[in-house]
């Protein structure tokens, strides 16, 4: 027999159960965790408010008209070996880890940021501060911090007044933009090249060769 609308409606009738009354203080405890998801921690904002100075630090760094020649300076070549700590130009050794990490390629950079750091730039220590406190690892940004500000004794360090104008300065690019370009797609590839060199590793400690910096220089020149 065919079942009638009225018949049907009827089974699907829900069960009426007793009223429940409603507790207040674990809906808003259920609303105050819901809150805390959506709302970044302390650390997660710090976390990348650091990442963000960090890009604008390694664009300023990367779109400075010296920084081909400072890289050349490290670039392999048919009559040269092994890079030797005499060899090292502190300011390439930034600046190609400012091109790695701007490429997607962090933990290269740090490898040749933490070079330069200890040849004693200051600079590459401080890339390195922001790089850990943008991966949440306090105690080794805090490290890095204090070889900015007190380990390095050959040059004057920087006051606090100078660190926080940098901020300053960062905070001001990221709102309102910046004449200092990322890397194009030519300079991607030349790095992505290096990288196929040194396949498994996850870090490119090939020393940048002629060919990229060619390329940085039709970057640099092309401001």
């Amino acid at each position: 027999m065919t079942a009638t609308i009225e018949t049907l409606l009827a089974d699907a009738r829900l069960p009426v159960s007793a009223p429940r009354t409603f507790d207040v203080a674990a809906g808003l405890r259920r609303l105050a965790a819901d809150a805390s998801r959506r709302t970044p921690t302390t650390e997660v904002t710090r976390a990348a408010q650091a990442g963000q100075r960090l890009g604008v630090v390694c664009r300023w760094v990367l779109n400075e008209p010296d920084a081909p020649s400072h890289v050349a300076k490290i670039a392999e070549g048919p009559d040269q070996g092994p890079l030797s700590e005499e060899e090292l130009d502190v300011d390439g050794a930034l600046v190609f880890g400012c091109l790695l990490y701007l490429t997607t390629h962090p933990e290269s950079a740090q490898f040749w940021w933490q070079l330069a750091a200890g040849a004693g730039s200051r600079a590459a220590a401080y890339c390195l501060h922001l790089h850990h406190l943008s991966l949440g690892e306090s105690r080794r940004a805090w490290h890095w911090l204090h070889q900015l500000t007190h380990s390095m004794a050959d040059t004057t360090p920087p006051d606090a007044a100078f660190l926080e104008g940098l901020e300053i300065f960062a905070r001001y690019v990221r709102d309102n933009g910046s004449r200092a370009l990322a890397p194009t797609r030519r300079l991607e590839g030349e790095v992505d090249r290096l990288a196929a060199r040194t396949p498994g590793s996850g870090v490119i400690v090939a020393r940048p060769d002629r060919q990229l910096v060619a390329r940085l220089e039709e970057f640099t020149a092309g401001r």
